[in-house]
C-alpha cells in the first residue's frame, strides 16, 4: 500500500510545467552512449568478469563517482560537480555506457564535461583491455551476441518490444545516441520549441548519420539507428501529429502519455510488470498487479521515461535524434540545439524554415534521412539546403548568446564540423563507406582501430 493521495489531471501537468524557469536559468543538458569492446576480441563486455562493465563501474569510483544500486548490482554511478549539479552514468540495456552530463550553462562546460569524462573512463578502459566507440549501432555483433545488463526495468521492456515491432530489441542492444536536453521560459515558448526542434529532428538525423554498418557489412541505412526507431513501437514513438495542431500544450502531452500503455511501477528495487497496462487506469481505478494502490507523482515520472518520441518532454526538451559519434560531434549537438532554440530570433528564423511542413512531410522527412541522408527531400528543398540554413542560424544564435570562454571564444567553433557536413553534402556514415570500400578493404572492424574515443 502506498499513503500518497491520488494523483490529479493537476498534478500530471506540473510534473512538467515546474520546468518553466527563466531565460537566466536556462541550462544545457548532454547525454551521450558508446559501445563497450574488448580490444582483443572485440567483443561487447558482459557486466560481470575481470574487464565487465562492473569492474568499468568500479575503476571509475576513484575519480568521485558513487555507485548506485539495484538488487544488488551497481547499475549506475553519480557525481556532483562544484555548483552541486549532478551527472550520472548509467547502463544501456546491452551495457551501452552512458553519461547524462549536469545541467550547466554552455556548450564550453559541456565539451570540459565530457572530454573529462571520456579520459576517466579510457584510464580505466586501458588497464581493463577495454575501448569504447562511439556510433549509432553496433556495427558487427548479433542481438544474441550483446550481454544483457541486471536492471529490472529492462526484463519487463525485453518481453514487451517484441509484441510491438520487429527492431525494439535492436533499439535496446545495438543502438547509441547523442541527446541535447534544453529548458524553457514558458508554456507558449515550450510549444514553439517543441514544434521547431520536431520538425528539424531528421535534419539532425542526417547531419549526425553514423550507422551504415550491421553484422560487419553495410546495412543499406546511413542511420541504420533512426530506422530501428521507425518499427519499434508506435504506441510510444514517431513525430507526434497532435504537437503542431492548434491547442497543444502540457495538457495535451499529458493526455497522450496517459494513452500509451505502461511498462512497469517501481516499488523498491522491484519492478512490477505492468506492460500494456492504462496508465489512466492505475490513476483512477489502480491495476490488479498492485492491488490497493494508485499511481504516484514518482510512478508518472517514471512512465515519461518510457515515451520516446523523436522529442520528448518531461520538465525540459530532449533532442532524441542524432545518432552517436565522436567526442567532437557530442559537443556539436549541444551547440546545434542551444544555438537554434535559446534565441529568440534564431528560433523564430527556425520555425520559418517549417512552419508549412505537413505531418505527411514530418513523417516521410523521418523516414527518407534512415538511408538517403542529406540527399532527402521535403516540401520541394533538399535535406542538405535545410541543413545549411539550420547551421547557419545555429551560429547566429550562438553569436547572439555571446557565451565565451576563458579564451575569449564563443561557441560558434563547436558547429565547424556540422557546417563542413552540411556544406559538403556527405554524412559521417557515408565517410564510413568509403573508408569501408576503400582502405579498410571491407574489413569493419578497422572501425575500432580508427574511431575509438
Amino acid at each position: 500500500m502506498n499513503d500518497a493521495p491520488p494523483l490529479s489531471r493537476e498534478d500530471l501537468i506540473a510534473a512538467m510545467s515546474k520546468g518553466i524557469k527563466p531565460r537566466a536559468e536556462w541550462r544545457i543538458g548532454a547525454e551521450h552512449e558508446k559501445f563497450g569492446f574488448d580490444r582483443t576480441t572485440l567483443r561487447r563486455p558482459t557486466y560481470d568478469g575481470p574487464n565487465g562493465i562492473l569492474a568499468m563501474l568500479t575503476g571509475l569510483q576513484r575519480f568521485g563517482w558513487s555507485p548506485f544500486e539495484e538488487a544488488g548490482h551497481v547499475i549506475a554511478l553519480e557525481r556532483r560537480n562544484s555548483e552541486g549539479m549532478s551527472a550520472s552514468i548509467s547502463l544501456e540495456p546491452g551495457g551501452q555506457f552512458e553519461l547524462s552530463g549536469a545541467p550547466l550553462k554552455d556548450v564550453h562546460d559541456i565539451c570540459s564535461e565530457t572530454g573529462q569524462h571520456l579520459m576517466e573512463v579510457k584510464q580505466v578502459a586501458d588497464q581493463l583491455n577495454l575501448g569504447f566507440l562511439g556510433a549509432g549501432f553496433d556495427p558487427m555483433w548479433r542481438r544474441e551476441d550483446v550481454p544483457v545488463m541486471p536492471k529490472g526495468r529492462y526484463v519487463i521492456m525485453r518481453a514487451y518490444m517484441p509484441k510491438k515491432g520487429s527492431l525494439g530489441l535492436d533499439m535496446m542492444l545495438r543502438t547509441c545516441t547523442i541527446q541535447s536536453n534544453l529548458d524553457f521560459e514558458s508554456e507558449a515558448d515550450m510549444v514553439l520549441k517543441f514544434r521547431t526542434a520536431l520538425a528539424l529532428q531528421p535534419i539532425a538525423t542526417a547531419l549526425f548519420a553514423c550507422s551504415p554498418f550491421t553484422e560487419g557489412r553495410p546495412n543499406g541505412f546511413l542511420s541504420a539507428r533512426a530506422n530501428v526507431w521507425t518499427d519499434t513501437d508506435p504506441d510510444r514513438t514517431g513525430m507526434l501529429d497532435f504537437v503542431f495542431q492548434d491547442g497543444f500544450g502540457f495538457e495535451r502531452y499529458a493526455d497522450y502519455a496517459l494513452d500509451t500503455p505502461m511498462y512497469f511501477a517501481k516499488r523498491g528495487d522491484r519492478y512490477v510488470d505492468l506492460s500494456g497496462q492504462s496508465f489512466r487506469t492505475f490513476m483512477t481505478e489502480g491495476l490488479p498487479d498492485l492491488p490497493g494502490e494508485r499511481a504516484t507523482k514518482k510512478d508518472w515520472a517514471d512512465h515519461l521515461t518510457t515515451l520516446f518520441p523523436e522529442v520528448r518532454l518531461k520538465n525540459y526538451l530532449e533532442m532524441r535524434g542524432a545518432d552517436g559519434g565522436p567526442w567532437s560531434r557530442i559537443c556539436a549537438l549541444q551547440a546545434l540545439w542551444a544555438g537554434v532554440l535559446y534565441d529568440g530570433a534564431a528560433l523564430a528564423a527556425a520555425w520559418d524554415l517549417v512552419k508549412d511542413w505537413d505531418i505527411a512531410d514530418h513523417e516521410r522527412l523521418r523516414r527518407d534521412v534512415t538511408r538517403l541522408g542529406l540527399r532527402a527531400e521535403v516540401a520541394g528543398r533538399s535535406v542538405r539546403d535545410i541543413a545549411v540554413d539550420m547551421v547557419t542560424i545555429a551560429q547566429r544564435g550562438l553569436k547572439n548568446r555571446a557565451r565565451f570562454s576563458g579564451g575569449m571564444v564563443d561557441e560558434r567553433g563547436y558547429l565547424s564540423e556540422l557546417e563542413d557536413i552540411a556544406d559538403s553534402g556527405v554524412t559521417p556514415a557515408e565517410r564510413l563507406l568509403d573508408l569501408y570500400h576503400g582502405e579498410w578493404e571491407g574489413d569493419v572492424s578497422r572501425m575500432y582501430r580508427d574511431f575509438a574515443y
